[in-house]
């Protein structure tokens, strides 16, 4: 898992981001340089589709990330950012992701997926100790998709520490719950599909 720290709030993504967004973009300036090699500047023509494959690594794998600041936790996925208040979670869901439930509604994060066989057989005791109480279901029992060494696990522990610590020190108004913030990402909408407009005209403009 990786955090940043910017302006002030916590970003994190999960280590994988990193690896995903690399293998994409080098992917496609290799194939973009290789095709110019062949066919000369006219080959830029036809390497639409490897600057698309850069640009849905960066939107899919790098963008995605969740943010953690005083006020709030921001879900940044590839369609559309959600802000959550503190003072509007009910509670924190890693059945399939990072789920999180409002009066007004549950929102799971891009960026913090559950676990697949691999990441659950890789976890180990000290991935289930010391974690929130709400982490425990009955008799101790914890979710793979709890485990600290995921991604799912490790936002979870940071929503629900930060969550409880709000809540021990009374600063958070149960009473009256925030209000969630949907906002569409409309830039990054709108490059995918100029990009996918370019990709359908590129041939007409070679023929």
């Amino acid at each position: 898992m990786k955090n940043s720290r910017v302006a002030g709030a916590t970003v994190f993504r999960p280590r994988t981001s990193v690896w995903f967004t690399a293998v994409a973009v080098v992917a496609a300036v290799g194939g973009l340089a290789a095709v110019v090699v062949d066919q000369g500047a006219a080959g830029l023509l036809v390497g639409w589709p490897l600057i698309g494959v850069a640009y849905a690594g960066w939107w899919l794998f790098w963008y995605p990330a969740v943010v953690f600041d005083a006020d709030a936790v921001t879900l940044r996925n590839p369609l559309a950012t959600l802000r959550i208040p503190w003072s509007a979670l009910i509670d924190v869901d890693t059945k399939y992701a990072l789920k999180l439930v409002t009066p007004s509604g549950a929102y799971t994060a891009w960026a913090a997926p559950a676990p697949g066989v691999w990441g659950t057989h890789a976890g180990k005791p000290e991935h289930i100790r010391n974690l929130p109480a709400t982490s425990y279901g009955p008799g101790g029992s914890v979710r793979p998709g709890d485990m600290k060494n995921t991604d799912s696990g490790y936002a979870a522990y940071e929503v629900r520490t930060r969550w409880q610590d709000l809540v021990e020190s009374g600063r958070i108004d149960v009473d009256r719950p925030g209000v969630v913030h949907r906002r569409w990402n409309w830039p990054c909408i709108a490059g995918a599909l100029l990009l996918v407009a370019v990709g359908v005209a590129t041939p007409a403009l070679g023929s």
